[in-house]
């Protein structure tokens, strides 16, 4: 008796049922038991035809969808490069607006600035002086471009330059703190892209702090663009090519043209009542302001001779020929405009790297740009960075567009305050070479002074290389800019007072007690200059050997809480600003509270 069959087992076909003489390409039919209808399928995962169309279909239709999506991201990406660049451009032709805008606001002052030689002759005045103009004028160039126009005119002595060049080095870095400001609304890009902006300042504010009294005792400086200059046999050169300038002034000679010699003019005492915006310029290969025999030295023509040779001239074609306003004015509405253009244009370009640079996209980026060479030659790196600094800024001919776009790169993260550094220090370098291409292009009268004033921009940098950067340990910028983006990214406000107090407010305080004279300045600057060193110190001490200080100045607990915390500022600017707008808020105070409570941070270990 055959054994009887389980609950649900089904049995197996003999295998004489099975037709083995029919092996069409079809499936083989197999005999069925009873129970099961005819007309079932027992092939198992194999399809019938009708679902294996359907399924190649939808395999069509999912490969058509994973083109069209590739597509679509490829489409983005470009429209995203695009605006990348546009924003890019953008934001450089508008630095150049602003640079118009305030050399029409301050040009007239700036020029005014320079015509008193007892103050100059003093070196902290001279300082300041500096700062003040290239702060005004919101070039470097234009600076330099006056210092050596009065020392070829012999109103000014190069050793009472020497300063003035000091100054405009130091001025040159307002320009990227502006550019930070604007990232402000991100706690953490704040942070890292002022912390770029300001290891720029304190780099220079501390070369002066060493070589200032230096200069003034040797005149190291001087004596030393001497002796280069008796090396050396100088012919006049041509002027470097500026890529830059032949991109963007295509755009911005539609908006604003102006004749720098104005201001120039303006500090030699040849200046006239005319206005800054031209009004005519050159055909047939010729300048209004051309070299005759009746014109100046600086090539400053008399007001007759113009008018004769403005037959042979064309009208500028720009928004501002023939307009009424003044220079004030028209002046107002550039840096207005310049700086909406600025900020919308540094929104977008920070936004799309965001978008751009993610993922693995970004952490290559990084890799790449923050990568250093393998060991032993790893300090090669930030050499390497100098001169990838000073060969970009070369080619841009302008330093300020250079860092300026250096900062938001640091504010998202690409670029590290580490290796930035050495890229602020090669745009130090790269702007003194073009200063020197451009001295060489100088008259005959003018070359002698202007290629000197140049070497000397050209040494104060980079001695100060030799001191700020050579030793790893003296690298004192890094960890101050950290310290103090740490301190900028919690009370927001202080990155304005630093602005306003280090390139505005000190300067005017110092050239206004430089006017009273020099001793009127040592009596009221020697004591605080003292003062401020001397906290410096003892907060110095109060971290590393707080054993040497008595026991009252080993904590400032002592003094009112208004003189050694900002929480009592903080609180007052704050309640003062209109609409709360000045207040953290409230997920940047309470990251803000972690990142600066030991506590949570030692709960947190990860």
């Amino acid at each position: 008796m055959p054994k009887s069959l389980a609950v649900g087992q089904v049995p197996l076909p003999a295998r004489d049922t099975v037709d083995l003489v029919d092996r069409s390409p079809r499936i083989a039919e197999t005999a069925l038991p009873d129970w099961i209808p005819a007309g079932t399928s027992t092939s198992g995962p194999g399809l019938e035809e009708g679902d294996m169309e359907a399924q190649l279909k939808d395999t069509g239709q999912l490969k058509e969808f994973s083109m069209a999506s590739r597509l679509h991201q490829v489409v983005i990406s470009f429209f995203k490069a695009c605006g990348l660049v546009a924003s890019l451009y953008f934001f450089i032709c508008s630095l150049d607006i602003l640079s118009s805008a305030f050399q029409l606001l301050g040009s007239k002052m700036a020029g005014d600035i320079f015509k008193d030689n007892v103050v100059l002759s003093n070196p902290v005045a001279g300082l300041v002086i500096g700062v003040l103009v290239t702060v005004l004028v919101q070039s470097s160039s234009t600076s330099s471009s006056i210092v050596v126009s009065m020392v070829a005119s012999k109103l000014l002595t190069v050793q009472a330059s020497v300063p003035i060049i000091m100054g405009v080095n130091v001025g040159t870095s307002v320009t990227s703190t502006l550019v930070s400001m604007a990232q402000s609304g991100d706690r953490d890009e704040f942070r890292r892209a002022f912390s770029g902006s300001a290891v720029h300042g304190i780099f220079n504010w501390l070369t002066v702090l060493v070589l200032l009294p230096l200069e003034s005792a040797t005149a190291m400086l001087e004596r030393l663009s001497e002796l280069t200059l008796s090396a050396a046999s100088l012919q006049p050169g041509q002027q470097a090519p500026n890529i830059l300038k032949a991109l963007t002034q295509p755009f911005t000679h539609l908006i604003v043209q102006l004749d720098s010699n104005v201001i120039t003019g303006s500090a030699t005492g040849n200046t006239t009542d005319s206005s800054l915006i031209k009004q005519w310029c050159d055909s047939k290969g010729e300048t209004v302001m051309g070299n005759s025999s009746e014109c100046g030295a600086f090539g400053h023509c008399t007001e007759r001779n113009i008018t004769a040779l403005l037959e042979d001239k064309l009208p500028c074609h720009h928004l501002f020929v023939g307009s009424v306003l003044t220079d004030l004015a028209v002046g107002c509405i550039l840096l207005a405009g310049s700086l909406l253009v600025l900020c919308v244009c540094l929104v977008l370009i920070v936004k799309l790297l965001n978008s751009v640079l993610r993922g693995r996209i970004a952490q290559a980026v990084r890799t790449v740009i923050n990568a250093d060479f393998p060991f032993p030659f790893a300090w090669l790196s930030g050499y390497l960075a100098i001169l990838v600094g000073a060969g970009l800024t070369f080619l841009l001919q302008s330093s300020s567009v250079f860092t300026a776009a250096i900062v938001p790169l640091m504010g998202v993260g690409v670029i590290s305050l580490d290796r930035a550094y050495p890229l602020f220090l090669g745009s130090n370098i790269g702007t003194t070479t073009t200063a020197l291409l451009a001295a060489l292009a100088s008259p005959a009268d003018m070359l002698l002074f202007a290629v000197q004033v140049a070497l000397i921009h050209f040494f104060f940098n980079l001695a100060g290389i030799l001191l700020w950067y050579m030793v790893p340990v003296l690298r004192l910028p890094i960890s101050l800019a950290k310290s103090f983006g740490n301190l900028t990214a919690r009370y927001r406000w202080v990155a304005i007072v630093y602005l306003l107090l280090t390139f505005l407010l000190l300067p005017l305080a110092v050239f206004g007690l430089s006017l009273a004279g020099t001793t009127v300045l040592a009596a009221a600057g020697g004591p605080l200059v003292g003062l401020v060193f001397l906290i410096i110190l003892v907060n110095v001490l109060q971290q590393r050997q707080p054993s040497w200080l008595p026991r009252c100045l080993r904590a400032w607990a002592w003094l009112p809480l208004w003189l050694h915390s900002l929480e009592p500022w903080d609180r007052l600017v704050t309640h003062c600003c209109p609409g709360r707008v000045c207040s953290p808020h409230k997920t940047d105070a309470k990251e803000a509270h972690c990142y600066n409570n030991p506590e949570v941070l030692a709960s947190q270990l990860l």
